[in-house]
């Protein structure tokens, strides 16, 4: 749009949302963007100097200097757009600038008067008053810091059925979001060291392995920290690192296959080499109830995918195929500021990113066994009448709302070492398939060392002794 066709504060809001609507960079659903701007556009219809300024920053791409745009504080400092809570400055940052951003990465500039950091009672949303910066805590091997996806590409890229966004279902409340992964723009010939799981005795002597260094801002540089944490249990590494089931729809496809701890790289492709070893080939497995539809997709899911296993039991993906990769991640959910199952994560050609990390699964699984087990012993005792308080009607108003804490079980919390994976297709309100097993081809990946370690966790919980039944 040039700049003598840009609205301006007197125009009506739907031109305003219309305009901006052109320059989303396309991580969230388009109905989430519409509601986000809006929203936004309508709180700032009295404030005509800061949507003039929101106006020209976001089509001139920041090239102008403006004011800040302010929305009112709220008690909690998040935002409720579509039925999903965040950060306001972040929301409207991913939208406009990068949509792959976590909530930790950002820095507000010098000049902003009503930064969210600041905590005034108006925070300034204007994502060209912020900066990005690195997270400490998140691995940078597999980010883009400079660009998202392509200009004009849109999610739904699937190899030739595209699906018209007005036959899409309507999506209302909170919903699964595909949040793109693009790949990063270093060499695609650039080689990556890949370090075996480390077996607990070698813990003393570090791996020489590092990722590639990364510059981040004035000479900065990520290092690979894999070499420098002792494993988390002194319990010998799984013979097998991962376990890979393949379905079509709902349905398993041929035997799980096992990969051994000596392979940390296993491929995952198309084709119909059955010698196995470090290379699964989906191409042999046969199917008497295999559609049109489900072989059209196989045709296309070509060199698929590499799995790295890292350090103690990390895991990294390479996307090979010439389609991108749709996967269910709770690491990834972690660090797009997502809650778990929240998102799909939409992973391009050639990208390499991380999409498992075992110590946070291991905090993870700690902490809802932990919870679990609180919340069961308060109902137990709830129920016997034994929490007084003015809530308590015999126990019973404190037993139901302890109910959902005490109802995480075993399969819980094994799905926390589980990775899902779908091929060429995606899910979501995105797509016409809400979930993955309404995709034609997708695998699901176990990892060993995790199951190893919940294992380990569920053993060291003190059960209660069951009482006699009188």
């Amino acid at each position: 749009m040039s700049i003598t066709n840009t609205p301006t504060s007197n125009d009506a809001c739907l031109s305003i949302v219309h305009s901006l609507m052109c320059h989303r960079q396309g991580g969230e659903s388009e109905t989430f963007a519409k509601r986000a701007i809006e929203s936004l556009v309508k709180k700032l219809k009295e404030k005509k100097d800061e949507l003039d300024s929101l106006i020209t920053a976001i089509t001139t791409n920041g090239a102008h200097p403006s004011k800040c745009v302010t929305i009112q504080r709220t008690l909690d400092g998040r935002l409720q757009v579509a039925g999903r809570k965040g950060f306001p400055h972040v929301i409207y940052a991913r939208l406009w600038r990068w949509p792959d951003l976590h909530k930790n990465e950002l820095k507000h500039v010098k000049y902003c008067q009503f930064a969210f950091d600041l905590k005034c009672d108006s925070v300034c949303v204007n994502p060209y008053h912020y900066e990005r910066v690195v997270s400490p805590g998140i691995d940078l091997s597999g980010l883009t810091l400079t660009s998202s996806a392509p200009p004009g590409l849109m999610v739904k890229d699937e190899f030739h059925d595209y699906v018209d966004q007005q036959s899409l279902p309507s999506v209302e409340g909170p919903s699964i979001q595909t949040i793109q992964h693009p790949p990063s723009s270093r060499s695609a010939n650039e080689t990556y060291s890949t370090p075996a799981m480390l077996p607990p005795s070698d813990s003393s002597s570090s791996s020489a392995s590092t990722f590639p260094n990364i510059a981040v801002g004035p000479a900065r540089q990520v290092h690979n920290e894999i070499a420098f944490q002792p494993p988390i249990s002194n319990h010998p590494a799984p013979e097998y690192w991962c376990s890979i089931a393949y379905f079509e729809m709902d349905v398993q496809v041929g035997e799980t296959f096992k990969v051994p701890s000596n392979c940390p790289i296993v491929t995952v492709d198309g084709y119909v080499d059955p010698s196995g070893g470090d290379r699964f080939c989906l191409g042999q497995l046969s199917n008497v109830h295999r559609t049109e539809a489900i072989e059209r997709a196989r045709l296309h899911i070509g060199k698929g995918v590499q799995l790295e296993c890292k350090g103690e039991g990390d895991v990294w993906v390479r996307c090979l195929s010439d389609h991108a990769v749709f996967v269910q991640s709770y690491y990834l959910d972690r660090e797009a500021g997502r809650a778990p199952g929240d998102a799909v994560h939409k992973i391009y050609p050639s990208a390499y990113i991380k999409v498992f990390d075992l110590r946070q699964c291991h905090r993870q699984m700690q902490q809802q066994a932990a919870t679990a087990q609180a919340a069961a012993a308060a109902q137990a005792a709830a129920v016997a009448g034994n929490i007084p308080g003015p809530g308590s009607v015999g126990g019973i108003a404190p037993a139901i709302s302890l109910s959902a804490a005490a109802g995480i079980g075993v399969d819980d919390l094994r799905r926390l070492c589980i990775l899902r994976m779908s091929f060429v297709k995606g899910w979501g309100p995105d797509y016409p398939r809400q979930s993955i097993k309404e995709t034609p081809c997708w695998i699901e990946i176990h990892l060993h060392r995790a199951l190893q370690l919940l294992d380990e966790v569920l053993h060291t919980m003190p059960i209660a002794d069951p009482q006699p039944l009188d």
